[in-house]
């Protein structure tokens, strides 16, 4: 089977990969007719030296984009950003300065922090009476907004001499540049022109917000029109909401409520190893990753992935700084210092607010009590964050995987040979030769039988063996071995729901990752593949929350899912979202070819004809004998109608004849 990729974008997830690629988009807009925009806001970015108000727009200076493409490495990604600006706050300070800027502090602590803080946002600039928010979803991004402007009223303290304060809101889904603790970009520049057109008290979002919500929003946005926006060669549709108008607008809509916020969100950090030893490294990495694991399975919970995790391993990164970027509230750091049969343990729950500590403890225990100690460090951290477990998420805890030291520790080897930095043929060897030397010590451990199930996923996809085809019926069996072990194992559900997947059982597959979420709620993979196995299944919509929950457990492998993303849109007729995403996807990874494909479609749909044509040709100088037929034929699509919208799109910008 030849290497597609939509096949690697699926194994991606547990491989780790997340590639940045250096691409600028300069885009130059300025606000419609009559209406002043809020200049502060790209003053800043003035200051930086990256943006220039001159007389042509303002836009990206020629030593900006210089500077930043002759960067190794520029962090990029595609964000909600909602702009915020006081109504009338000139006129309000010249009125009453005092009363002004109390009104402003109140408004802010009572409304709009708290608001942005339960909607997983993230504050990256107060400018004066103006605000830049970033959210890794724009469902996100536009309830914030509806909170915000619906708190107000009723948060107004008649008995204080203050003015009243009432914003303006608006939101963009766009690319952005990360620099530090600033972002930069058109999803930026975009919201804070869509800002100043919104009435006082409402919101005003892009078309492409509009379509990336759909339903799963408890108000209807009503359709603005076009305006102009200067250097864009063709007019923008706006969508626009407020208070006075939410009466009429539901309209009895059932609303998509998927993947509801759980109580409490955490990060397990890689614990250090302090033995002095580097090769001891895969001890501490998968004490780390075991309780990442444990605490996966509580509903109650929100656990980072550990590929996300890891992402600080060896950084000196302040807490807070971490809780931001990954949107908990907690983490959990410490050390493992290991000596012949004797383990010493330090463990730290930090709250990410505040900084401070939750609960400290030391274990100095002999090397067969690590599986009590694990056991001891994940009910002491349900306790600090007062999850109530219900009976069968403690019989899930209690469960021990392998009692066996040495089955134990072989599979720890193994794990680092098979999701380490290196992937080849030689890897991939040594971390089957691991993980049967663990069931030589433990025949009954699931786990392993597992890992050598997704191993051998890896070889079929990624071809390092002589006979990769092979290793697909292996992966099956070893994965009905791990189940028949331990029919709860998640990791053998996924590999049996992928093995189902390529052989086009999309029923199964979806029944086998039903199971794995039943156990484990927080497993990022499980939610990425029922995202694609319900686009193949021709339920689009219904994957969209799923790859997005995905994204937010495991942030760090988010490009790698954006391919899925984008045709989940771009199969659901929301072309203008799905283009947006896949070109992120290209951006991240330049030798993509199928995203190419779906991006061509979602332009040539969208009329962007010559767009699409240059994107068409890109894949066809990477890759010179690509063929559309034979590509689309990989992908186990279980309705025509959805191959036939990918190639309507390529066949409205005249590209199918050129395969």
């Amino acid at each position: 089977m030849p290497k597609a990729d939509s096949c690697t974008a699926a194994i991606e997830p547990l491989l780790g990969f997340s590639r940045h690629f250096t691409s600028m988009i300069s885009m130059q807009i300025a606000p419609p007719e009559n209406r002043t925009a809020p200049r502060h806001l790209l003053t800043a970015l003035r200051r930086t030296a990256m943006f220039d108000l001159g007389a042509r727009g303002p836009h990206w200076t020629r030593e900006a984009l210089t500077g930043l493409m002759a960067e190794e490495r520029v962090n990029r990604k595609l964000a909600a950003i909602l702009a915020a600006d006081v109504v009338g706050y000139s006129r309000l300070m010249a009125s009453d300065e005092e009363g002004t800027l109390a009104a402003l502090k109140r408004h802010r602590q009572t409304v709009f922090e708290p608001a942005v803080a339960a909607h997983q946002g993230r504050i990256v600039k107060l400018i004066g009476d103006g605000t830049i928010v970033e959210f890794a979803s724009v469902v996100d991004a536009v309830n914030c907004a509806l909170s915000v402007q619906r708190s107000g009223d009723s948060l107004q303290d008649e008995s204080l001499p203050q003015p009243k304060i009432v914003l303006r809101i608006g939101i963009n889904l766009g690319d952005v540049i990360i620099e530090g603790d600033d972002i930069y970009g058109d999803g930026v520049n975009i919201a804070a022109r869509l800002e100043p057109v919104a009435e006082p008290g409402g919101i005003c979002i892009s078309s492409i917000v509009n379509e990336s919500i759909g339903n799963r929003i408890d108000v209807h946005f009503q359709d603005g029109g076009q305006i102009n926006v200067k250097n864009i060669d063709r007019p923008v549709r706006i969508w626009r909401w407020h208070p006075s108008t939410a009466h009429d607008v539901t309209n009895g809509r059932q609303f998509n409520t998927a993947n509801p916020q759980p109580h409490a969100a955490i990060a397990i950090l890689p614990f250090t190893n302090s033995s002095g030893d580097p090769e001891q490294e895969y001890f501490s990495d998968g004490i780390s990753e075991d309780i990442i694991t444990d605490l996966s399975k509580i509903a109650g919970l929100m656990v980072i992935a550990r590929n996300s995790s890891f992402v600080y391993k060896g950084r000196s990164v302040d807490v807070r700084t971490i809780g931001r970027e990954l949107g908990v509230q907690s983490v959990l750091e410490g050390s493992i210092r290991r000596s012949g049969n004797r383990l010493r343990i330090t463990a730290q729950l930090i709250d990410a607010t505040s900084g401070g500590h939750l609960w400290v403890d030391r274990y100095d225990r002999d090397l067969t009590d690590i599986f009590e100690v694990q056991d001891d460090v994940t009910r002491r951290i349900v306790d600090a964050l007062k999850v109530t477990l219900s009976p069968a998420e403690k019989k899930r805890l209690a469960d021990t995987k392998t009692a066996n030291l040495a089955a134990y520790d072989y599979a720890l080897r193994g794990r680092e040979f098979l999701f380490g930095k290196e992937k080849n043929r030689e890897t991939f060897e040594q971390a089957i030769m691991y993980f049967k030397k663990a069931l030589e010590h433990d025949p009954n451990y699931s786990l392993a039988y597992a890992r050598l199930g997704i191993a051998h996923i890896f070889d079929y996809v990624n071809r390092y063996t002589n006979d990769p085809d092979s290793s697909l019926p292996l992966a099956k069996q070893y994965a009905c071995q791990a189940l028949e072990k331990d029919p709860n194992e998640p990791l053998a559900r996924c590999v049996s729901a992928m093995a189902a997947s390529y052989e086009r059982d999309l029923d199964r597959a979806e029944s086998e990752i039903d199971v794995a979420l039943s156990v484990n709620p927080n497993f990022a993979l499980a939610h990425y593949l029922r995202g694609n196995n319900r686009i193949y299944s021709g339920h689009p919509l219904e994957a969209i929350p799923e790859i997005e929950q995905a994204m937010r457990l495991d942030p760090a492998t988010s490009p790698s899912w954006l391919h899925f993303l984008g045709m989940a849109y771009l199969l659901a007729g929301k072309y203008e979202t799905a283009a947006t995403l896949l070109r992120q996807r290209v951006v991240l990874a330049p030798r993509t070819d199928f995203s190419r494909v779906l991006l061509a479609s979602a332009l040539g749909h969208l009329g962007e004809l010559e767009k699409a044509r240059q994107v068409w040709a890109e894949l066809k100088e990477i890759y010179p004998n690509f063929t559309f037929a034979e590509h689309v034929d990989r992908q186990p699509l279980r309705r025509r109608e959805d191959v036939e919208r990918i190639a309507d799109g390529l066949r409205k910008a005249r590209l199918l004849n050129q395969h």
